[in-house]
Formats: C-alpha cells, structure tokens, sequence
C-alpha cells in the first residue's frame, strides 16, 4: 500500500464523490479543492452504464490522476471487474456495505495488499460489527453511510437523534482499534447551507474529523469546519508551552489527556505536535 494514499486518506476533512459515469466532471471534482475524490461505481451508476463507468475510472487513473473508487459490493456481477481496476492502479478502494471483517481480507488479498481500505458502514449490522471492521489489516479509516442505515432503520437520513448512537459507535470502535478518526456521512440537501453546517457541526462534535461531499459546493465549507478556529489554536499552542507536569491554564487542569487533545488540535491544523 502507497503511504501517501493512506496519509491522505487519514488526514482529509473533505471526500467528494462523482459518478464514474460521467468522466466530464472528474477534472471539476478534482479541482474542487477536495482532500479526496471518489469515483463512484455503485449506487451513483445505473446497472447498463456499469462496465462504462469503470473503464472512465480506469482510463482517469491511468493517466497518473488520483483518486478513491468505490467499488460495487461483493457478490455483485461488477465487484471482481472493478477490484481488479482499483488494483492495476493501486488506488484506495471504499467499500460499501461493509459488514463482514473476512471480507474486508479477501479484498486486501485479491488486490495483492496494494489497495488502502475505506470500509463504508451503513447497515445496523456493520455497525455493530465495526470495532472488528475497523481492526482489519489495511482498512485505514471508516466512513458512515448515513443515508443506507437511515432507510434500514425507518427513519430520516438527517434526524441527528435518531443517528447519534450509530455516530458515536463508529467513532469508539476506530478509537478502541487504533484506526484513524471516521469520516462522516453525507448532507442530502445540497443547495442548504444551514443543514450543512448544522451536520458537520453535530459530527465534529462526537468526533468525526472529515465528511463526505456530493457537491463542490460543499467542499469549501466542509473544509473549514473540520479546521480548528484560532482560538482552538492558540488554546493548544498555550496548554503545550504549560509543559508536560500536571497544572492549571485559566483556572483549567492542564494533565497528560489535556495535553494529548492539544496535540490533536495541532497535528489537525497541520502543525507540529510540540511546544516551540
């Protein structure tokens, strides 16, 4: 596996998807300003446009471009095609469905390790079973299929409370596993500016550190939301001059775990994650 690609995929705040479909937006997207494109094979093509759609992705990589592929599930006609695709370039693959950890290896092994993982969990079961999805060998950081769980379950894709449980699992098991922070699900409503803000917000907040995009529009803000804001950044460049023996900043107990989220502010701003 290239250690750029899963750097890349640890670090970015902002995944676009784009049809694979539709090969006249690839160049848009990637000039989007998004951490990560994703060409989407599954559910933005329609079957008879299948086997179009993974040579459009083949021909962009084989360019030199870069970008994540999400494949169709296993078990699908398409899903050996469009591993073999991602593997002849070696390009992360998302996995969608994500709900069985053997799986997750026979992808790994059928692409002779070359791929990074990005395991899409978006049914009850997958969630249940993330903490042994999330601990896989090469699956480098989870994503939240927001929109498959919510219909799975009956209820709304952007009901924040009816969601918080399976959020706030999926951020435990990569935590407990030692993968990289979840990436959030989508924001359906993509002329919304509020709804984007109130979502990623709310994800931030139980601890996601990227979301993914259907629109450029949504990248830019997105960006900024997972960005610490000056103050978070001046707080930690503050808590991490204290020193490392317990004490008090403001009032506030500065111990080792206050250290340690000091640090995460600053690695996140891409900053050193030591006191000058």
């Amino acid at each position: 596996m290239s250690r750029p690609d899963i750097e890349r995929i640890a670090a970015a705040r902002t995944l676009l998807f784009v049809p694979g479909d539709r090969p006249d937006r690839f160049a848009k997207a990637a000039a989007s300003g998004a951490d990560l494109v994703i060409i989407d094979l599954e559910d933005a093509v329609a079957p008879a446009d299948k086997e179009a759609a993974r040579s459009h992705a083949g021909a962009w990589l084989a360019r030199g471009e870069r970008a994540v592929v999400r494949v169709n599930p296993p078990g699908t006609p398409w899903h050996e095609a469009d591993l073999a695709t991602a593997a002849e370039h070696a390009c992360p693959v998302m996995v969608p469905k994500a709900e069985q950890p053997e799986t997750l290896k026979q992808i790994t092994a059928g692409t002779s390790a070359r791929c990074p993982l990005i395991p899409l969990i978006e049914t009850a079961l997958g969630i249940e079973r993330s903490p042994e999805l999330c601990a896989v060998p090469g699956a480098v950081r989870a994503a939240f299929g927001n929109v498959d769980l919510a219909a799975q379950l009956g209820v709304a894709p952007d009901d924040h409370t009816a969601l918080t449980y399976a959020r706030s699992r999926l951020v435990l098991a990569s935590v407990a596993t030692g993968a990289h922070p979840p990436i959030d699900g989508v924001t359906t409503a993509m002329r919304d500016p509020d709804a984007l803000h109130e979502d990623t917000a709310h994800a931030r907040r139980l601890g996601f550190t990227g979301k993914l995009c259907v629109h450029p529009d949504q990248v830019a803000p997105v960006a900024a939301a997972f960005t610490p804001a000056p103050d978070e950044l001046r707080w930690a460049r503050r808590v991490l001059e204290v020193g490392e023996s317990v004490t008090t900043l403001d009032g506030q107990m500065v111990d080792r775990p206050v250290l340690e989220r000091a640090r995460s502010v600053l690695a996140r701003a891409g900053e050193p994650r030591t006191a000058h």
